[in-house]
């Protein structure tokens, strides 16, 4: 078998690459690696082009048995990562042989960790990508035990770097500048201060759609609801509870509810890795 089979899928682990971007007027978004600096390291250490497709796991990580020796390197969130049970090193590249059992543990720090395969994973793709959306339905399903996927043929050596630096998950609280406009005039002039005041947290509905907060309703002064107009990654939508929604990969492409503001893309990867309960601090702006 020149795939792997599926040991133990893990509560949500997807095939992600770097998106479908240029499909939003036909009702299809991005999509792709939630924590994009962190998918295209994994493909660095074994030796892919960055935009070969990967594993995006959830909290608790997956196991897999490929059926082929096959380099492999985790990234993302911290975790315990084990061959046939036997410690081997987080954030680098790492030999399997055939048969033997990757198991990528629960995350001891964020929530989405990136296992690459010299290869690459390769599904199908569907319109010019293997990345799952979750919203649209488009790609592979979610892994499943017993299932297998194929890999495709390395393309060059793995980069053999003993260590890399990287940034750790937020912990203390997760900081996003915001860029307001183009809907910020719907609210009362004190929004940009409750943004500020650190009165947020991560709500535990959040997914790869959107990033739900909790905390602080933002007041409107402005009755009734827009047409639905255009919807880009990284803008904060406020529903009608007046709780700011951070639209991630798998966002709607068009929308009614009012957007304060748009987090610029760099800082999305540390909300990908933000856990329930963290503390969020929007830094408003002018553009």
């Amino acid at each position: 078998m020149s795939g792997f089979s599926v040991v133990r899928a893990g509560v949500l682990t997807t095939v992600q690459d770097l998106g479908r971007p240029g499909h939003a007027h036909l009702g299809v978004g991005r999509s792709g690696a939630l924590d994009e600096p962190a998918h295209r390291l994994a493909n660095r250490l074994t030796g892919n082009p960055e935009d070969l497709a990967t594993l995006e796991t959830t909290l608790d990580g997956c196991a897999v048995r490929p059926g082929r020796a096959v380099t492999v390197a985790v990234t993302g969130a911290p975790c315990p990562v084990r061959v046939d049970g036997r410690p081997v090193a987080w954030g680098a590249a790492v030999r399997v042989a055939a048969g033997a059992v990757l198991d990528v543990g629960r995350a001891t720090g964020g929530l989405r960790s990136y296992v690459a395969f010299a290869g690459g994973v390769d599904v199908p793709p569907v319109l010019g990508s293997r990345s799952r959306d979750l919203l649209s339905g488009l790609g592979p399903e979610p892994l499943a035990a017993g299932r297998t996927l194929p890999l495709g043929t390395p393309r060059g050596p793995s980069t053999g770097a003993d260590a890399m630096p990287w940034p750790a998950p937020p912990v203390a609280r997760l900081v996003l500048p915001l860029v307001l406009g183009p809907r910020d005039d719907w609210f009362a002039d004190d929004a940009p201060r409750t943004l500020a005041g650190g009165g947020f947290t991560v709500s535990s509905a959040s997914n790869r759609i959107g990033l739900r907060t909790d905390g602080p309703s933002l007041t409107r002064v402005r009755g009734g609801e827009l047409p639905s107009e255009g919807m880009v990654l990284g803008a904060v939508q406020v529903p009608p509870d007046g709780r700011p929604v951070v639209f991630l990969a798998d966002h709607p492409t068009t929308g009614g509810y009012p957007v304060i503001g748009v987090v610029p893309e760099p800082a999305l990867a540390a909300a990908a890795q933000a856990v329930p309960g963290t503390p969020v601090l929007f830094t408003p702006v002018r553009a």
